[in-house]
């Protein structure tokens, strides 16, 4: 006996506040999904079925504010008890000090790499 296709859902963008994906393997109707947030519903997620694409539906989720706040967030997308998928939001302030502090470091160590890859140059040289 063969084994059912796969359920996935795959992320296609998130333009507007609304993120979309695609939900593809389905047999016969969607599953009920759920979208949650620090384990709450988010309402508002629509499934429609893909005309033309038989097991294939889009997904379409406008963003809550409530989501939308400083430090890492992330929205799980479950079926039946299973998580198919999940998107992460990152904002403000202390993210940008982060991303600061991790550029730093990394031009650091480019610096080493380069004087040390200029003397293994000379080293050979001689």
């Amino acid at each position: 006996m063969p084994n059912p296709p796969q359920i996935t859902l795959t992320q296609t963008r998130i333009l507007a506040g609304v993120w979309e994906g695609v939900l593809a393997g389905v047999e016969g109707d969607a599953p009920r999904l759920e979208a949650r947030h620090q384990d709450r519903a988010l309402e508002g997620l629509t499934v429609t079925p893909i005309p033309g694409k038989p097991g294939r539906f889009a997904l379409r989720l406008p963003i809550p504010p409530s989501v939308i706040s400083e430090g890492v967030q992330t929205v799980l997308f479950h079926a039946d008890g299973v998580t198919l998928a999940q998107f992460t939001l990152v904002a403000g302030v202390p993210l940008e000090e982060d991303l600061r502090a991790e550029i730093s470091l990394l031009r650091a160590e480019l610096e080493l790499l380069k004087r040390a890859f200029r003397r293994h140059c000379a080293e050979a040289e001689d």
